[in-house]
């Protein structure tokens, strides 16, 4: 196997450069993808800079990858050398756990992710089990479905799990999931309300299919709507005004977690008990939620609002990231 070309992040917060990285032999259920187009998730960020305590370094980061197969291990079932597909949080799992038999791989005690002790699709070149290759439907944008392996199907499980089309929704956070989380509810029919503290997103966030907004700035506004929501989707990964949420829960209500709040949140558990209400969390999803989910994108027109830079300009492209200046997903055009 030939070398392929990579963005390293030697240690924490360095700048990426180019270097040739050897993968070793193609694993009997490994996929070898032609790296194409790979967007950069807030997660890549936070691995980037160790915020979560689990990075591992030297780094090749990028987990929405979008690319075409170009080599498949003799046990591969179901992926063809020519085929284009994505690769999403997860490279692999075990294939043998009970979460794994039962559906439910993406929370396998021992999936790997494809950024942490993997290299991942800041490359001209990523692996990946056959079942993590997720096919790509022809009528999907392939140039601009890559955030949605990560970021899509992140806000799409809730939904597809807990929301009806008669659903009161809230999205709070109206960034790279929160964007989506709006695009989807109103596809599934749901009344939508965005939570922004980003004003000039008002008018943008209507755009994408919310009823109505709302500035999570603004408690008194948040008050107006106790007992409204039947779920609230939180996106972002700040300290909110929590006591006013949890209160706009409708009976039956459910509060759920994708943004990774690091900070301990205050709960006042009678409003829960009173309101029989919930209060849950969950990361990506399976590869067959996944595959469900580009299906449901394509049937309504669904992508992510992106900019494009080429992957040799990846550096660049974090700064973007982080200085909070995205609008509303960043995709790297492979150009190695």
């Amino acid at each position: 196997m030939p070398l392929i070309n990579a963005w390293v992040a030697k240690s924490a917060k360095q700048k990426m450069i180019l270097q040739d990285i050897d993968l070793g032999p193609l694993g009997a259920e490994e996929v070898h993808v032609r790296v194409e187009h790979c967007g950069l998730c807030h997660s890549d960020l936070s691995v980037w800079n160790n915020d979560w305590g689990v990075s591992q370094f030297p780094a090749i980061l990028g987990h929405e990858v979008v690319g075409t197969v170009v080599e498949v291990g003799p046990s591969t079932k179901g992926i063809n050398v020519g085929q284009r597909v994505g690769v999403g949080w997860n490279a692999n799992s075990c294939m043998h756990c009970r979460c794994c038999k039962s559906g439910d791989q993406h929370l396998c005690k021992q999936a790997q992710p494809t950024i942490v002790g993997h290299s991942g699709g800041f490359a001209s070149h990523v692996r990946a089990h056959w079942a993590w290759s997720i096919p790509l439907p022809d009528q999907i944008d392939f140039t601009d479905a890559g955030p949605l392996l990560c970021g899509g199907i992140t806000v799409f499980n809730p939904l597809a799990m807990f929301a009806k089309p008669t659903s009161r929704v809230g999205v709070v956070g109206i960034g790279g999931l929160g964007h989506l989380g709006v695009k989807f509810a109103a596809a599934f029919g749901c009344e939508v309300t965005a939570f922004t503290s980003n004003e000039s997103k008002f008018d943008e966030a209507r755009k994408f299919g919310a009823h109505k907004v709302v500035s999570t700035l603004d408690s008194d506004a948040i008050k107006k709507l106790s007992g409204h929501f039947d779920l609230l989707i939180i996106t972002v990964n700040v300290p909110l005004d929590w006591d006013s949420l949890i209160a706009s829960l409708a009976p039956k209500g459910r509060i759920h977690f994708v943004g990774a709040v690091l900070e301990p949140i205050p709960l006042t558990v009678m409003p829960f008990i009173l309101g029989q209400s919930s209060l849950s969390g969950s990361p990506t999803g399976s590869p067959v939620a996944m595959e469900t989910m580009l299906e449901f994108a394509a049937r309504h027109n669904i992508s992510p609002q992106t900019e494009h830079f080429p992957m040799s300009q990846i550096n660049k492209a974090f700064e973007m990231l982080e200085s909070g200046k995205a609008r509303y997903r960043i995709v790297l055009d492979s150009d190695f």
